[in-house]
Protein backbone atom coordinates (compact mmCIF):
# COMPACT_ATOMS: atom_id res chain seq x y z
CA UNK A 1 0.00 0.00 0.00
CA UNK A 2 0.99 3.53 -0.46
CA UNK A 3 2.82 5.74 1.94
CA UNK A 4 -0.23 7.49 4.27
CA UNK A 5 0.74 11.22 4.70
CA UNK A 6 -1.82 12.49 7.41
CA UNK A 7 0.05 14.98 10.02
CA UNK A 8 -0.67 12.84 12.71
CA UNK A 9 1.73 11.26 15.58
CA UNK A 10 0.15 8.06 15.85
CA UNK A 11 1.12 5.40 18.55
CA UNK A 12 -0.39 1.51 18.14
CA UNK A 13 -1.43 0.32 21.50
CA UNK A 14 -2.47 -3.18 20.21
CA UNK A 15 0.33 -5.35 17.78
CA UNK A 16 0.85 -8.82 17.39
CA UNK A 17 5.33 -9.51 17.02
CA UNK A 18 5.79 -13.26 16.37
CA UNK A 19 9.51 -14.18 17.59
CA UNK A 20 11.11 -16.95 16.57
CA UNK A 21 9.57 -18.98 19.25
CA UNK A 22 6.30 -18.32 18.39
CA UNK A 23 3.62 -19.37 16.65
CA UNK A 24 0.03 -18.33 15.05
CA UNK A 25 -2.22 -16.97 12.34
CA UNK A 26 -0.34 -13.99 9.85
CA UNK A 27 2.92 -13.67 10.70
CA UNK A 28 5.05 -10.14 10.04
CA UNK A 29 9.04 -10.50 10.12
CA UNK A 30 10.15 -7.56 12.56
CA UNK A 31 11.65 -5.70 9.46
CA UNK A 32 8.50 -5.85 7.71
CA UNK A 33 6.18 -4.99 10.49
CA UNK A 34 8.41 -2.23 11.35
CA UNK A 35 8.19 -1.13 7.54
CA UNK A 36 4.36 -1.64 7.34
CA UNK A 37 4.09 0.75 10.57
CA UNK A 38 6.45 3.20 8.94
CA UNK A 39 4.40 3.17 5.84
CA UNK A 40 1.48 3.79 7.95
CA UNK A 41 3.01 6.42 9.39
CA UNK A 42 2.88 4.94 12.99
CA UNK A 43 5.25 6.24 15.24
CA UNK A 44 5.34 4.00 17.93
CA UNK A 45 3.77 0.40 18.50
CA UNK A 46 2.95 -1.87 21.36
CA UNK A 47 4.11 -5.25 20.40
CA UNK A 48 4.01 -8.72 22.39
CA UNK A 49 3.64 -12.19 21.43
CA UNK A 50 0.49 -14.21 20.14
CA UNK A 51 -1.81 -16.33 23.09
CA UNK A 52 -0.37 -19.97 23.30
CA UNK A 53 -2.67 -22.32 24.94
CA UNK A 54 -0.97 -24.34 28.08
CA UNK A 55 2.88 -22.45 27.23
CA UNK A 56 5.07 -20.59 28.59
CA UNK A 57 5.07 -16.92 27.87
CA UNK A 58 8.97 -16.58 29.13
CA UNK A 59 10.46 -17.40 25.67
CA UNK A 60 8.00 -14.94 23.32
CA UNK A 61 7.93 -12.53 25.54
CA UNK A 62 12.15 -12.16 25.69
CA UNK A 63 12.14 -12.82 21.86
CA UNK A 64 9.63 -9.84 21.73
CA UNK A 65 11.95 -7.87 23.55
CA UNK A 66 15.22 -8.67 21.95
CA UNK A 67 13.36 -8.05 18.59
CA UNK A 68 11.91 -4.47 19.67
CA UNK A 69 15.80 -3.41 20.88
CA UNK A 70 16.42 -0.67 17.93
CA UNK A 71 13.30 0.02 16.81
CA UNK A 72 10.35 1.76 17.38
CA UNK A 73 8.45 -1.20 19.78
CA UNK A 74 7.48 -0.94 23.04
CA UNK A 75 7.24 -4.38 24.45
CA UNK A 76 4.64 -5.91 26.51
CA UNK A 77 4.91 -9.01 28.07
CA UNK A 78 1.87 -11.50 28.13
CA UNK A 79 0.80 -13.57 31.08
CA UNK A 80 -1.73 -16.15 31.60
CA UNK A 81 -3.58 -17.23 34.87
CA UNK A 82 -5.86 -19.89 36.27
CA UNK A 83 -9.10 -18.36 37.12
CA UNK A 84 -12.53 -17.57 35.44
CA UNK A 85 -15.52 -15.83 36.26
CA UNK A 86 -17.61 -17.21 38.66
CA UNK A 87 -21.55 -16.47 37.53
CA UNK A 88 -22.13 -20.13 37.09
CA UNK A 89 -21.16 -23.66 38.53
CA UNK A 90 -18.73 -24.48 35.89
CA UNK A 91 -16.29 -21.06 36.67
CA UNK A 92 -17.44 -22.21 40.32
CA UNK A 93 -16.19 -25.54 39.67
CA UNK A 94 -12.88 -24.79 37.69
CA UNK A 95 -11.57 -22.15 40.41
CA UNK A 96 -12.30 -24.95 42.62
CA UNK A 97 -9.85 -27.24 41.83
CA UNK A 98 -7.29 -25.54 39.26
CA UNK A 99 -3.96 -25.24 39.97
CA UNK A 100 -1.00 -22.99 39.03
CA UNK A 101 1.16 -25.66 36.39
CA UNK A 102 4.57 -24.72 35.41
CA UNK A 103 3.58 -22.83 32.15
CA UNK A 104 1.37 -20.33 34.14
CA UNK A 105 2.72 -16.67 35.03
CA UNK A 106 3.72 -16.38 38.71
CA UNK A 107 4.02 -13.69 40.90
CA UNK A 108 7.47 -13.38 40.85
CA UNK A 109 8.00 -13.39 36.89
CA UNK A 110 5.31 -10.56 36.77
CA UNK A 111 7.84 -8.36 39.21
CA UNK A 112 10.56 -9.94 37.24
CA UNK A 113 8.83 -7.96 33.96
CA UNK A 114 8.09 -4.99 35.96
CA UNK A 115 11.63 -4.48 37.26
CA UNK A 116 13.16 -5.26 33.17
CA UNK A 117 13.29 -2.56 31.52
CA UNK A 118 12.91 -3.76 28.58
CA UNK A 119 8.71 -4.17 29.43
CA UNK A 120 6.17 -1.74 30.09
CA UNK A 121 2.97 -3.65 30.88
CA UNK A 122 1.03 -6.57 30.26
CA UNK A 123 -1.30 -8.57 27.82
CA UNK A 124 -3.74 -11.04 28.42
CA UNK A 125 -6.66 -12.82 26.37
CA UNK A 126 -9.15 -14.81 28.55
CA UNK A 127 -10.06 -16.66 25.96
CA UNK A 128 -7.01 -18.51 25.91
CA UNK A 129 -4.89 -17.50 28.89
CA UNK A 130 -7.88 -17.15 31.79
CA UNK A 131 -7.41 -14.65 34.36
CA UNK A 132 -4.78 -14.13 37.49
CA UNK A 133 -5.92 -15.39 40.69
CA UNK A 134 -5.89 -13.03 43.55
CA UNK A 135 -2.02 -13.40 44.26
CA UNK A 136 -1.41 -12.33 40.62
CA UNK A 137 -3.84 -9.13 40.80
CA UNK A 138 -2.02 -8.42 43.87
CA UNK A 139 1.84 -8.22 42.23
CA UNK A 140 0.30 -6.45 39.28
CA UNK A 141 -1.35 -3.85 41.63
CA UNK A 142 1.81 -3.56 43.30
CA UNK A 143 3.45 -2.63 40.35
CA UNK A 144 0.91 -0.32 38.71
CA UNK A 145 2.20 -1.11 34.78
CA UNK A 146 -0.93 -0.68 32.41
CA UNK A 147 -2.77 -4.03 31.56
CA UNK A 148 -3.92 -4.88 27.85
CA UNK A 149 -7.43 -7.37 28.01
CA UNK A 150 -8.79 -8.93 25.04
CA UNK A 151 -12.33 -8.09 25.01
CA UNK A 152 -14.73 -10.44 23.26
CA UNK A 153 -17.83 -12.66 23.06
CA UNK A 154 -15.81 -14.96 25.32
CA UNK A 155 -14.49 -12.29 27.18
CA UNK A 156 -17.63 -10.20 28.01
CA UNK A 157 -17.22 -6.68 29.80
CA UNK A 158 -19.14 -8.48 33.01
CA UNK A 159 -16.56 -11.13 33.16
CA UNK A 160 -13.91 -8.26 32.65
CA UNK A 161 -15.23 -6.12 35.55
CA UNK A 162 -15.86 -9.08 37.70
CA UNK A 163 -12.42 -10.20 37.31
CA UNK A 164 -10.13 -6.82 36.22
CA UNK A 165 -11.77 -3.39 36.09
CA UNK A 166 -11.60 -1.42 39.45
CA UNK A 167 -7.90 -2.18 40.16
CA UNK A 168 -5.11 0.03 41.43
CA UNK A 169 -3.26 -0.19 37.66
CA UNK A 170 -5.04 1.17 34.08
CA UNK A 171 -6.47 -1.92 32.10
CA UNK A 172 -7.07 -1.46 28.19
CA UNK A 173 -9.95 -3.22 26.71
CA UNK A 174 -8.91 -4.21 23.25
CA UNK A 175 -11.63 -3.98 20.73
CA UNK A 176 -13.45 -2.08 22.27
CA UNK A 177 -14.44 -5.50 24.49
CA UNK A 178 -16.80 -7.00 22.13
CA UNK A 179 -14.69 -9.06 19.23
CA UNK A 180 -15.97 -10.32 16.50
CA UNK A 181 -18.37 -7.25 16.12
CA UNK A 182 -20.39 -7.82 19.04
CA UNK A 183 -22.13 -4.06 18.61
CA UNK A 184 -24.37 -4.79 22.56
CA UNK A 185 -20.92 -5.58 23.90
CA UNK A 186 -18.76 -2.86 22.75
CA UNK A 187 -22.02 -0.30 23.91
CA UNK A 188 -21.70 -2.05 27.17
CA UNK A 189 -18.05 -1.26 27.20
CA UNK A 190 -18.59 1.99 26.45
CA UNK A 191 -21.18 2.40 29.41
CA UNK A 192 -18.94 1.15 31.73
CA UNK A 193 -16.46 3.98 31.43
CA UNK A 194 -18.42 5.68 33.42
CA UNK A 195 -18.22 3.65 36.70
CA UNK A 196 -14.41 2.58 36.24
CA UNK A 197 -11.94 5.64 36.14
CA UNK A 198 -9.12 3.55 35.25
CA UNK A 199 -10.55 1.55 32.12
CA UNK A 200 -9.57 2.38 28.62
CA UNK A 201 -11.00 1.27 25.04
CA UNK A 202 -8.73 0.18 22.09
CA UNK A 203 -10.08 0.45 18.82
CA UNK A 204 -8.60 -2.06 16.84
CA UNK A 205 -11.39 -4.49 14.53
CA UNK A 206 -13.86 -1.98 16.38
CA UNK A 207 -15.77 -1.63 12.61
CA UNK A 208 -18.92 0.54 13.55
CA UNK A 209 -18.16 4.16 12.74
CA UNK A 210 -21.11 4.93 15.06
CA UNK A 211 -19.52 3.52 18.74
CA UNK A 212 -15.79 4.99 17.28
CA UNK A 213 -17.27 7.95 17.03
CA UNK A 214 -19.66 7.93 20.58
CA UNK A 215 -16.88 6.61 22.67
CA UNK A 216 -14.45 9.37 21.76
CA UNK A 217 -17.42 12.04 21.90
CA UNK A 218 -18.71 10.98 25.26
CA UNK A 219 -14.84 10.04 26.87
CA UNK A 220 -12.15 11.51 24.76
CA UNK A 221 -9.84 10.82 27.16
CA UNK A 222 -10.53 6.94 26.77
CA UNK A 223 -10.43 5.81 23.88
CA UNK A 224 -6.34 4.55 22.23
CA UNK A 225 -5.71 3.29 18.91
CA UNK A 226 -4.49 0.04 18.15
CA UNK A 227 -4.24 -1.77 14.70
CA UNK A 228 -4.07 -4.76 15.10
CA UNK A 229 -1.69 -5.71 12.86
CA UNK A 230 -0.25 -7.98 11.34
CA UNK A 231 -3.89 -9.12 11.07
CA UNK A 232 -5.25 -6.06 9.81
CA UNK A 233 -2.58 -3.99 7.71
CA UNK A 234 -2.04 -0.63 10.06
CA UNK A 235 -3.07 1.92 6.78
CA UNK A 236 -6.61 0.07 6.86
CA UNK A 237 -6.74 0.59 10.72
CA UNK A 238 -5.70 4.48 10.53
CA UNK A 239 -7.73 5.57 7.46
CA UNK A 240 -10.94 4.13 9.94
CA UNK A 241 -10.12 6.66 12.84
CA UNK A 242 -8.93 9.42 9.89
CA UNK A 243 -12.30 9.22 8.33
CA UNK A 244 -14.63 9.30 11.55
CA UNK A 245 -16.55 12.69 11.99
CA UNK A 246 -15.24 14.54 15.29
CA UNK A 247 -12.80 16.90 15.19
CA UNK A 248 -9.03 17.31 14.95
CA UNK A 249 -8.46 17.55 18.69
CA UNK A 250 -10.73 14.16 19.39
CA UNK A 251 -7.84 12.31 16.23
CA UNK A 252 -5.00 13.71 18.32
CA UNK A 253 -6.00 12.18 21.95
CA UNK A 254 -6.76 8.45 19.91
CA UNK A 255 -4.25 8.25 18.00
CA UNK A 256 -1.44 9.55 20.49
CA UNK A 257 -2.41 11.91 23.34
CA UNK A 258 -3.98 8.93 26.05
CA UNK A 259 -1.48 6.57 24.87
CA UNK A 260 1.21 8.67 26.11
CA UNK A 261 -0.83 9.60 29.24
CA UNK A 262 -1.42 5.78 30.06
CA UNK A 263 1.66 4.11 29.15
CA UNK A 264 5.04 6.26 29.94
CA UNK A 265 7.60 4.73 27.35
CA UNK A 266 4.86 5.89 24.56
CA UNK A 267 5.64 9.71 25.38
CA UNK A 268 8.12 11.53 23.02
CA UNK A 269 10.80 11.91 25.34
CA UNK A 270 10.64 8.42 26.99
CA UNK A 271 13.99 8.03 24.93
CA UNK A 272 15.53 10.89 27.07
CA UNK A 273 14.47 9.96 30.53
CA UNK A 274 15.67 6.42 30.07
Amino acid sequence: MLELEHGFRVIDVYTQLTSDEGNGGVRRSPDELEREMHQAGITKSVVFPPARSESSYVAPNNGVARHSVDRPFVAFARINGTKRPERNATGRLHNAVSRRKEFHTTPEDVEKYAYDDRFHGFVLDPTVDDYPDEELIAVLEDVGLPVIVRGSVDSPPEALADTLLGRSFPVIVAHFGGHPLSRPLMNEMIGLLEEYDDCYLETSFVRYRDLLERALLEHPDRVLFGSGAPACHPDVAVMEILTLDVSENLLWRAFSKNACRVIDALAPDAELRH
